[in-house]
């Protein structure tokens, strides 16, 4: 991560901070962030999804990771299949409410994590290359893996991201979709 960069985060002092900060790291503004390749953007994969993800992230989500849906064949010309995903951090528990109610009734799968407590679901598999599960969203994330991958964050951030809630939201079946994106757009007004 460049100096520049480091002192941004670094200069964070709440959870808002750094919901600023990630909307500004997808749209370009800032070269790298924090638990994340430094110098790298967002996958080109979710190049469409920006403008609703920094949306989300100015709202109170702190998007950490996401994917769309898709099925088809992969790099390797293998099938891989993808369920729409998008996972995180939440402080504001109005907002999470709003989000779970209206996750329900769209139909998606949530796993949530409050804070040092690992919900009973620990991981939902969203990605498939062939038969074989990929990648998962969901996982409960330590107090010290939420540390270590956020290193360098004030002191004051850091404690509110570790002991935010860890929400995951997922489309049930793997392709194409837009319920996750729609439920989303929903929720910032967008």
């Amino acid at each position: 991560m460049s100096p520049a960069d480091r002192v941004l985060w670094a200069s964070a002092r709440t959870f808002a901070d750094l919901g600023e900060l990630m909307a500004r790291w997808l749209e370009g503004g800032i070269r790298s962030r924090p638990a994340y390749t430094p110098g790298a953007g967002p996958d080109e994969e979710t190049s469409e999804l920006i403008p609703l993800l920094a949306a989300v992230n100015r709202a109170g989500f702190l998007t950490d990771n996401s994917q769309p849906g898709d099925d088809g064949p992969g790099y390797d010309g293998r099938r891989w299949q993808q369920r729409a995903a998008v996972e995180g951090f939440i402080t504001d528990h109005t907002l999470l409410n709003r989000v779970l109610k209206k996750t329900r009734r769209a139909g998606l799968l949530a796993v949530v994590h409050h804070g040092a407590r690992r919900a009973a679901r620990n991981g939902e598999p969203v990605t498939w290359r062939g038969d074989d599960p990929h990648t998962a969203f969901g996982c409960y994330l330590h107090r010290r893996d939420v540390m270590h991958a956020w290193q360098g964050l004030s002191h004051d951030a850091l404690a509110e991201l570790v002991n935010a809630r860890q929400v995951a939201l997922i489309e049930p079946q793997p392709g194409p979709s837009t319920r996750l994106w729609d439920t989303l757009t929903d929720l910032t007004g967008r």
